[in-house]
């Protein structure tokens, strides 16, 4: 076999990653994930410098592309911010506790995409329970999950 058809690896070499899918939703963020996506790109600014002390290329691949989406995040943010009065209705960057059929209540935040961390109860506006609540006041009773909850209280975040 010709060597023209053997792919040898060579350390100079490092392919291309394709960039992570940015959506086509509206980047909405309230002024906390402005700030989480600033700190991220800084600490990969951060560690781009520090690959590229070491000649590391594979990170440097890893690095830009995240690098280029959370710039690309930020340069197509649109801030939203609540205020500090209590509205009426739920709605993005609002603070809402439910009240489920079986007592337990629980706390969201309806956030950006970014910001989302359902653990900590921070919603995405677009996941199927942020939209469900958004428009909604204190008594009325949506679905959450596989059961019903009651709005208990909405509160600036």
């Amino acid at each position: 076999m010709s060597v023209a058809f053997v792919k040898e690896p060579n350390e100079d070499q490092v392919e291309v990653l394709p960039d992570r899918d940015l959506g086509t939703d509206p980047n909405i963020v309230t002024p906390r994930g402005l700030r989480m996506i600033r700190a991220e790109i800084e600490a990969l600014e951060a560690r781009r410098e520090a690959a590229q002390r070491d000649n590391d290329k594979v990170s440097l691949a890893s690095i830009n592309r995240d690098l280029r989406y959370w710039q690309a995040r930020q340069k197509t943010a649109e801030v939203v911010d609540t205020g500090r009065e209590t509205p009426d209705t739920v709605q993005f960057g609002t603070r809402v506790l439910i009240e489920r059929d079986d007592g337990r209540t629980q706390t969201f935040t309806i956030v950006g995409i970014d910001e989302a961390d359902p653990a900590t109860g921070s919603l995405s506006y677009l996941s199927p329970l942020a939209r469900s609540l958004i428009g909604k006041e204190v008594g009325d009773v949506v679905r959450a999950g596989s059961s019903d909850a009651e709005i208990v209280s909405i509160e600036c975040r």
